[in-house]
């Protein structure tokens, strides 16, 4: 990155700022800058978009972001021994990055999206990862303020996001990111590339939002699937008991012996539907 955009190698910035990764925090720094870049390509062209990034750190992926092309960044850290990091990328890249110091679980992302192009791409912070996605996909409003989600989550995670009926990972978030996106996971991540190394590997999704998704009340499709997969082992007469089990499934006309596992997305709404 150094012979890329003339700043220091990110070790060097750490070990200045004395950053050390938090567990608290859910941080695990990337640190190859191979890495950073082919996740920042992920996102496809990033000419003229503002791009919006949740816990840069030292701001290794950031500085991807920039040199490809972004035509600003957004980044949200709550850490705030990351700022100066941040403050030198900012200085070299003139009007191109804004820092905001807060919660991203707290940021109103779409009051913040300028006119024109917007893309998310974010080593989410362990802890945080699976809230924001859902944030990010269940706004009242569709199509949604962004163009496109590039995100790296513990592959576990990044597998139940893109599951499809009768996989052992399909469960609430597949229903939810199916119904409202299309979902891929691009690659994985070796847990050798980060400082500290996590305990698994990770992987990065390329979320799309689905210009027409099937017609559904957002409160009405999570009160279903979390009925439905809260007893995933149970037959769907038993487990959607206290939404109207057997008879909200025959008014949905499906089988109430099923399970949630076999259910398609389009059936999941269609029980919200009769809810």
């Amino acid at each position: 990155m150094a012979a890329l955009d003339g700043l220091p190698p990110l070790r060097d910035v750490i070990q200045r700022h004395g950053l050390d990764a938090r567990k608290a925090l859910g941080q695990n720094f990337l640190l190859d800058l191979n890495l950073t870049q082919k996740v920042a390509r992920t996102a496809g062209s990033l000419e003229g978009a503002t791009v919006f990034e949740v816990g840069p750190g030292p701001g290794g992926l950031t500085r991807a972001i920039l040199a490809l092309g972004a035509a600003k960044v957004i980044a949200v850290e709550r850490d705030a021994r990351c700022l100066p990091a941040l403050a030198e990328v900012a200085d070299h890249y003139p009007g191109r990055l804004e820092v905001i110091e807060g919660d991203a679980l707290k940021t109103d992302f779409a009051a913040l999206a300028p006119d024109g192009p917007v893309k998310i791409i974010a080593n989410l912070p362990y802890n945080v990862g699976t809230q924001l996605l859902i944030n990010w996909l269940l706004p009242a409003q569709w199509p949604p303020f962004w163009q496109s989600l590039t995100l790296m989550f513990q592959k576990e995670v990044g597998q139940r996001i893109v599951a499809q009926e009768d996989d052992d990972h399909y469960g609430r978030l597949g229903v939810l990111c199916g119904w409202r996106a299309e979902a891929r996971m691009a690659f994985d991540v070796s847990p050798q590339a980060f400082t500290p190394p996590p305990k698994v590997t990770s992987t990065v999704v390329h979320l799309t939002p689905k210009e027409n998704p099937i017609p559904c009340a957002v409160d009405k499709l999570e009160k279903v699937t979390q009925a439905a997969f809260g007893q995933r082992r149970k037959m769907l007469r038993q487990s959607l008991k206290p939404l109207g089990g057997e008879a909200l499934l025959i008014k949905a006309d499906i089988d109430p012996q099923r399970r949630a596992e076999t259910l398609s997305v389009e059936e999941f709404c269609r029980l919200a539907n009769c809810l």
